[in-house]
């Protein structure tokens, strides 16, 4: 019988997710019973209902209340710390996402732009996409005249096994609107993005 996520009450099948654990415990040579791994297949299954809670939210819904404003300057949230699982090797890689846009008349509460890099990094999932599908999202719901997405993010893919370089950081860009058609403006979204801190 599937249970409820404890972080957005969807349906996930926690029991199927410890039989798998167990059989991999098996697979690998251990013993699932011993005192240390006895309840580690229930943890596992908890801990990937959590990991993957965005397979059952919508993040669009999350740009539906918005404020009626004239401003039309940039509007950046930098820093927003995320963690993602490729869907490649199913471990983690984690990271900052910075998020700017030129609104068209319509500005959302930034904890939103937040909540937005939450839901869509919460699924198996690739950088590239993760950076396009945030950058889609603000360009569509909010009909801004510009959006920017930079995201940085370390792969314990890459970091752990593997190639095994640790340190090594990817950085992915979507720019839509302004910001991909004016060189001023893409130039001074990243100077905002970054300034001296490069």
């Amino acid at each position: 019988m599937s249970e409820g996520s404890d972080t957005e009450g969807q349906p996930v099948d926690l029991e199927r997710i410890a039989r798998a654990v167990r059989e991999i415990l098996f697979a690998v040579g251990e013993d699932p019973d011993r005192e240390g791994l006895k309840e580690t297949p229930a943890r596992v299954a908890r801990m990937y209902a959590e990991l993957f809670s965005g397979l059952h939210a919508e993040p669009r819904e999350l740009l539906q209340k918005f404020f009626t404003e004239k401003y039309d300057e940039v509007v950046l949230v930098r820093d927003i710390s995320f963690c993602s699982v490729c869907e490649h090797h199913l471990l983690p890689f984690m990271g900052k996402a910075h998020i700017g846009y030129v609104p068209n008349g319509k500005v959302v509460g930034l904890s939103k732009l937040a909540r937005v890099v939450e839901t869509v990094s919460r699924r198996p999932q690739v950088q590239e996409r993760m950076t396009e599908e945030i950058a889609g999202l603000l360009e569509s719901e909010l009909g801004a005249k510009g959006v920017a997405v930079v995201v940085e993010a370390t792969h314990t893919c890459m970091t752990i096994r593997g190639v095994r370089k640790p340190g090594s950081l990817c950085v992915t860009s979507a720019m839509k609107g302004l910001f991909r058609s004016h060189l001023s403006s893409r130039s001074e979204i990243m100077q905002l993005i970054y300034g001296e801190r490069r």
